[in-house]
């Protein structure tokens, strides 16, 4: 007897809202989830205990490919990685669809819509020109720029930029509820943040058909020819007609691979060597402007400038307000020193595209995932990084600094198991199923086959609402 009549590995924004997008279909689900729920605690606003302590980040490490063992900085919770994202909902843009995929903008339209209203998306679809086209505005209106914001818009747009509110899945009166603090890579905790927990699994729990499991790691998939069997678990073999792996980029690929046997030699789905390959991860920078004005923002992250989106070099957002804990942390300066340039600082989130590239990839050796993220498109970030301290210092702003994020941050990691029309150069089809397997399925950013320079998850979000209906179709 089976378990199920879907089992969804992993409760992370694809997850979950494909759990959400199947509530009321009559279809039993079960969600198994190798985290447990994040408690509210008193570290969930100390940005000491966040950023310098750790608190949150789980112990695994992976290995580069010289055998180095790093802590990739993902997080093991029921919502997976949403739950410290910076609750940014960017579609992407329309020509983003132009190269390697199989669907466009309008495809994806209708279930871009439907995401925004489930994670009720704040924003305005007419200040940004690169926005694609929706069919109705967004339910709810922008999140409210703080004082110094207002004057950075003046100010930008004062130099011929075009800054428009970023789209923010924030009930920002809940979230500051709680606390005085950004959301930025802060822990929702009292669903302030809208995120793969606190909306769509919230959502998906309202329907007695679906169950969650936590604490429960998936070590193998179990095949027979042409269909998966079983799930081997640490808590015993779970079956169910139809599996979905939603488990994250990288813990995905590394499921499939490891789920080798003799008539999948090279790892589940893997006829065309695709699987872990095309790994991609944002080139991404902090720019801190300074000046002799104290910045008295407390979540400051609502703006974004796309000026120069349509050139290929990228997305200029706000970070959550780096505070002077945080920046001591992340570059070891004393706090005195941090704290004269936190306070005066406006903090920037420059993000360039990735592309794929097979010789980019996730392997395994033994139980450790190896990561060989082969960066691209390098000079285009640093071109994007130059035009915004050049702006940025136009703005009123004499001091501007920067610092990459390295390969040990994770910017969106994506691609390890693409979707696409042929066989042979992809994993999926263009609804998530699996090429080789009939009754296996992806939902999760590993399907996405470019990065774009956007935050993918509410692509991610689309993408599971696609694959719901698509699954309750063909039930």
């Amino acid at each position: 007897m089976s378990d199920a009549d879907i089992i969804i590995v992993g409760s992370g924004m694809g997850g979950a809202t494909l759990a959400a997008g199947l509530k009321g279909s009559g279809l039993k689900v079960l969600i198994v989830e190798r985290g447990q729920l994040l408690r509210d605690s008193p570290e969930a606003r100390d940005a000491d205990a966040i950023f310098r302590d750790g608190h949150y980040r789980p112990d695994e490490t992976w290995l580069t490919p010289d055998g180095t063992r790093f802590n990739p900085g993902n997080y093991a919770y029921v919502g997976g990685n949403s739950k410290f994202y910076g609750a940014v909902m960017l579609r992407y843009r329309e020509a983003d669809f132009a190269q390697h995929w199989p669907i466009d903008h309008a495809t994806l339209a209708p279930f871009y819509a439907r995401a925004e209203a489930l994670f009720k998306v704040r924003g305005d679809t007419s200040a940004d020109p690169t926005e694609p086209p929706h069919d109705a505005p967004y339910s709810f209106p922008p999140v409210p720029h703080e004082s110094d914001i207002v004057d950075l818009a003046i100010r930008l747009k004062r130099i011929g930029l075009t800054p428009s509110p970023l789209p923010l899945a924030v009930d920002l009166d809940r979230w500051l509820a709680r606390g005085a603090t950004p959301w930025d890579a802060h822990p929702d905790t009292n669903g302030g943040k809208l995120d793969a927990e606190s909306a769509a699994l919230a959502d998906a729990m309202e329907d007695r058909n679906i169950t969650l499991r936590t604490g429960v790691t998936v070590r193998r998939i179990e095949t027979d020819g042409d269909r998966v069997t079983g799930l081997i678990t640490s808590g015993g073999r779970l079956t169910a007609p139809r599996i979905v792996i939603a488990a994250g980029a990288v813990h995905t690929a590394a499921l499939l691979l490891r789920s080798d046997n003799e008539g999948h030699p090279n790892g589940l789905a893997n006829s065309s060597d695709q699987v872990g390959r095309n790994f991609m991860n944002h080139n991404a920078s902090a720019v801190l402007a300074l000046s002799h004005r104290r910045n008295r923002s407390v979540y400051q992250k609502t703006l974004q400038i796309n000026d120069w989106y349509a050139e290929g070099l990228g997305n200029v957002q706000l970070l959550g307000r780096v505070s002077t804990p945080i920046l001591a942390a992340q570059t070891g300066l004393p706090k005195p020193m941090a704290a004269l340039i936190a306070n005066r600082a406006i903090d920037f989130y420059a993000m360039s595209e990735d592309l794929p590239n097979p010789d980019s990839r996730v392997t395994v050796q033994g139980d450790d995932i190896v990561l060989d993220w082969k960066r691209s498109n390098w000079e285009a970030h640093l071109a994007l990084v130059s035009r915004l301290k050049t702006s940025l210092k136009k703005a009123g702003f004499p001091v501007v600094l920067s610092k990459a994020f390295d390969r040990r941050t994770p910017s969106h990691q994506c691609g390890t198991a693409r979707l696409g029309d042929d066989p042979a150069v992809s994993v999926c089809d263009p609804f998530g199923k699996a090429h080789d397997l009939d009754n296996l399925y992806i939902c999760d950013a590993s399907l996405l086959p470019t990065s774009a320079a956007v935050n993918p998850s509410l692509t991610i979000a689309a993408l599971a609402l696609r694959q719901a209906d698509y699954l309750k179709d063909t039930t």
